[in-house]
Order: structure tokens, then sequence, then C-alpha cells
């Protein structure tokens, strides 16, 4: 295996070159969790992954709780399947509090102010209400708990998340609700702590691979040893491979039969292609930066070939970092049709 093998193989398991998903929750299902602190960009990377799609669809699924969206791993937003949050959180939660450690203490949030603060918002959902955090900023600073300063605020309820107290409820018009996970995923699977290692681990490299340790750990936030171990559970279903002196990890079934030729994605900001790992040199051309394909990026062949942006409905703008072959602007424009139909536009491309 080589550099363009490594690219091929993630393509294929990040599903961008099958769109062989039907549901928004079937390709969230399959990751395990996609980032989505940019609720419009994380909508297009479901998407990307999906036969045919629009962004009311993806919307709806949403709406309905097919998905939810909750802050799961490092800490940030994370789409998530109902019937994956609980044992997530589990695993999960106590790393991100541990981390937020010290956010806790500035805005003086002990135990005892979260215990108290979950009870209010927990008293303020019961019965299927889906509130606003402005609404529960109020609620809050009603039964006493000072939740004026914003980012205290945040993370009063980044900590009802991880308790498992809230999580995601139905838009309001343009606006974010909450909505009582009890109620909302009434049952859901339980592992335990070894078994969601393994079943985390799994996915991950299932969807991902392949990739290294220090790409799982970037990605899950789970410790070194933890993942070390989670590996260890399910090597025999994985393979090994060294490229460039990097052993990586990958399902044995994810060798792709050839490499693709001239196909083009348009990834938003934050796609799990790039944001999963923490070493992307391998699959970002040399005049981009790897921390640049973390905002609007175009793929060529696998490889991130410049930046996109839309300017208007229906206009997308590209800054290839090459100059492009004719194929492979005709196929930037089917990319960008696509994206346009997403949405019901019709594209111009500048």
């Amino acid at each position: 295996m080589n550099g363009s093998d490594v690219v091929a193989a993630r393509l294929r398991n990040q599903r961008l070159d099958s769109f062989g998903f039907k549901r928004a929750a079937d390709v969230v299902r399959w990751f395990g969790a996609v980032q989505a602190q940019d609720f419009k960009a994380a909508k297009w990377a479901l998407a990307l992954r999906m036969r045919k799609a629009t962004e009311t669809v993806v919307e709806d699924a949403f709406n309905k709780g097919e998905i939810l969206r909750t802050h799961l791993m490092r800490p940030t937003w994370h789409f998530v399947a109902p019937e994956d949050i609980r044992w997530l959180l589990q695993l999960t939660a106590p790393r991100v509090n541990l981390r937020c450690g010290s956010a806790y203490r500035r805005f003086e949030l002990d135990t005892a102010v979260l215990k108290r603060s979950n009870k209010i918002i927990t008293k303020a959902l019961r019965g299927g209400k889906h509130l606003t955090r402005s609404t529960l900023k109020s609620a809050l600073n009603l039964a006493g708990i000072d939740s004026n300063d914003g980012v205290r605020l945040g993370h009063i309820l980044l900590r009802a998340e991880l308790d498992g107290v809230v999580c995601s409820g139905p838009r309001a018009g343009k606006q974010f609700t909450y909505a009582l996970l009890e109620e909302r995923v009434p049952t859901a699977q339980t592992l335990n702590r070894e078994d969601a290692l393994a079943e985390l681990t799994r996915r991950y490299f299932a969807s991902h691979g392949p990739a290294t340790l220090q790409d799982y750990v970037w990605w899950s936030g789970l410790t070194t040893e933890d993942a070390k171990r989670g590996i260890a559970q399910i090597k025999r279903k994985l393979e090994k491979a060294v490229v460039d002196e990097k052993v990586y990890w990958l399902s044995p079934s994810a060798r792709p039969k050839q490499a693709p030729k001239n196909s083009v994605h348009l990834l938003p900001a934050f796609d799990e292609y790039f944001v999963a790992y923490k070493d992307r040199q391998i699959a970002v051309a040399p005049s981009l930066s790897t921390w640049g394909v973390l905002g609007p990026t175009f793929l060529i062949d696998g490889i991130a070939t410049g930046t996109w942006k839309s300017t208007n409905p229906g206009s997308i703008e590209f800054n290839p970092s090459r100059a492009l072959k004719k194929s492979e602007s005709l196929a930037l424009k089917d990319a960008a049709d696509r994206y346009s139909a997403y949405f019901g536009e019709m594209s111009r491309r500048k």
C-alpha cells in the first residue's frame, strides 16, 4: 500500500465515491459520530454520502429525531444516531468533562451547581417540551442559577448534554432547541465500557481507515492507552499497513479495486474527510495548508486541490491551487450542479 492507496481507500470508506446511503441516519450510524458544529455544513456532509438528498430531507431527519446533535467528543457538537447516544456518552463524556474542568472552575460550576442546574433544566423540559437556549436561560436565572454570561450558560448546557439529561430537539424556525434525552430517546442500546470501546474503534477504522493510532486519538478524544486497547480488541478484524514509516489500520475489505479518476467532491467545512485525522497531509496538495482544508475544500481524485464558497443562491466560486484540466473542470461543474440541486437551485460557476 502507498499514499495513493490510502487516499483511494479513504474515499471508499468515507462513502464519497459511492453515495450509497439512503437516509441521513445511515450515514451517521456508519461513522459513529459526525462533527456538526457548523450545522449547515454538517447537513451537506451527510447529503454528500447519500444517493439523493436535499437540504429539506436532511433537516427533516434532524427535526424528527432520526439524527441527534449533541456535545460528544473533544468537545464539539456531533451528529449521532439515537440508538448510539447513551453508550457513546458513557465512553466519551468523562474525557470531555476533564477537558472542560478549568472552565467549570472558572465559572464556579461545581458538582452541586451543575446537579441543581440539571434538575431545573429537566423540570423546564418535562412533558415533551422543546425549548431554546434563551428560554432555558430564563428558567435558570429565575431559579437562582446565574446564566447571563453566555459562556457560563454554554457550559451549563454542555454539562447537561454530557450527563445525558438533554439532547437536540427540533428546530423552532432557525433556532435550535433542547429536549430531554429520556423523552426524545426513551430506549437505546447500552454497552459496557469495553464493548463500547471496541465498537467505537471498529466504526472509526471501518469508516475512516486507513488511519493511524494518533488519528483515532485525535478524533475520539480518548487516551492513547484506551485507543490502543480498542485496537487490540478488534485487531483480528483489522489490517495493518506501513506507508512512509507510518502505521495505518484499516478493514481488510477497504482496499479499492482501482484508484478513482476525475472524481470531484465539494467538501463542507469540518468534513470528516479531513477533521477526523490528526495528520491530513497525505490528501492535501502541496500548495494548500493542512489547516486550510478544514474550510470548504474541493477534492480531485481524493486530493484537496482548492477551496470554494457559495457566494449567492446558485453561484459557487472556486479557487483552485493549480491549473485544472478540461475533464477536471467539467467534473467540478457536475459537483457544483449537485450542490445546487441539494438546495433546489441552478448552479453558476465562477
